[in-house]
């Protein structure tokens, strides 16, 4: 029985996605940007990226029989009207831990894959058995090129998708399958123009060029990717951010436009949208483990955990319970941990006035 895309449409919507699209499998021109990008050592620690060789751009290579991508989004913004301003605001406070938005629920990976595979179910029952497989961040997959490719928005000078009708803020999930699907009969036109906002919101100048990151210095990066000691240069940019950053999301005018999340699953867990970073500090491994179970955070480790805390701890207007709890970490069992301690036990003994001095200049960036 034929597969239309309205039936894919009307599926799409009960099943919470924001949009669905199709695309065609053809990635040799994204190919060539791809091996460019890790030929200059973007991708810093991530040896995956190039270990995968040419199976994140060539899907047949990975998933054999492939032949047309279908393409979804599902948004993830705090349902409330004013969020960019108090994400702002908690950025600006120095006491408080800044967790990216998309982390502060369930871990959207999972939520991503159930429901495609609830949507596969539903192409089956219509179709018959099919070869397909589901991703959501999941593999080594050019998801949000072949969003682009299904129409569902445009690479903004972020590099993240970004939609006219919803802003940047959504997951983007995948499912391969062998059926010959027709692709999206046009592709969103580039509604950047002249606007650099997300160049300019960097706290580390990772966005070295319109529509190219250094992943070696996006705070995303170095606070979930990189696994050893954060490079001292790039601590004082980070500020309280301890998982993940946002800064070129909420300078995006597109952001306006942001929908609410679209299933509770998303909303914020373990009080993370207003936790001191104190108080985070003082978690020991089984507390990180109980209260963050379910969340895309446990995936660094607790050791992890601790060390974006210090940094973030150092870049603090310090005080007692800031230098107490430091202290109680200086001997800890990591010597990630105690090395990232040391750092900003240092750097809160120096001259407030300078200290202070140079997170405006990194926040200013």
């Amino acid at each position: 029985m034929e597969l239309r895309i309205e039936q894919l449409q009307q599926w799409a919507r009960e099943l919470g996605f924001g949009s669905i699209g199709v695309a065609d499998i053809d990635l040799s021109e994204a190919e060539t940007g791809l091996q460019a990008w890790l030929q200059a050592g973007f991708h810093g620690e991530m040896d995956y990226m190039a270990r995968h060789g040419t199976k994140r751009s060539r899907p047949a290579e990975l998933v054999p029989g492939t032949v047309s991508a279908i393409m979804v989004t599902i948004d993830y913004a705090p349902d409330e009207p004013r969020w960019v301003e108090r994400a702002w605001a908690t950025l600006a406070a120095a006491e408080r831990a800044y967790v990216s938005r998309y982390a502060l629920g369930r871990d959207y990976h999972k939520v991503v894959r159930a429901r495609l595979q609830r949507l596969a179910s539903r192409i089956e029952a219509q179709v018959g058995a099919f070869g397909y497989r589901v991703f959501c961040d999941s593999a080594p997959v050019m998801e949000l090129e072949l969003a682009r490719r299904a129409g569902l928005g445009w690479r903004g000078k972020h590099t993240l998708l970004i939609d006219t009708a919803r802003g940047s803020t959504f997951f983007v999930g995948t499912l391969y399958t062998d059926l010959p699907l027709p692709p999206a009969a046009q592709r969103c036109a580039d509604h950047c123009g002249r606007c650099t906002r997300c160049i300019d919101a960097c706290p580390t100048g990772a966005i070295v060029a319109p529509y190219r990151v250094d992943a070696r210095r996006c705070i995303s990066y170095l606070t979930i990717e990189l696994k050893g000691a954060i490079p001292e240069s790039l601590r004082p940019a980070i500020g309280n951010r301890i998982y993940g950053c946002d800064d070129c999301q909420l300078a995006c005018p597109w952001n306006r436009f942001a929908r609410p999340q679209a299933t509770d699953e998303f909303a914020v867990r373990a009080g993370l949208d207003a936790a001191t970073l104190a108080a985070l500090f003082g978690w020991n491994e089984r507390e990180f483990d109980e209260r963050l179970a379910g969340s895309p955070i446990r995936r660094i480790g607790h050791e992890r955990w601790l060390r974006n805390l210090a940094v973030a701890l150092g870049n603090s207007a310090g005080g007692p319970q800031v230098l107490g709890a430091l202290r109680a970490r200086s001997a800890d069992a990591s010597a990630l941990v105690r090395e990232h301690v040391a750092w900003a036990l240092r750097r809160l003994e120096t001259d407030p006035a300078a200290r202070l001095a140079d997170n405006r200049v990194h926040n200013a960036h």
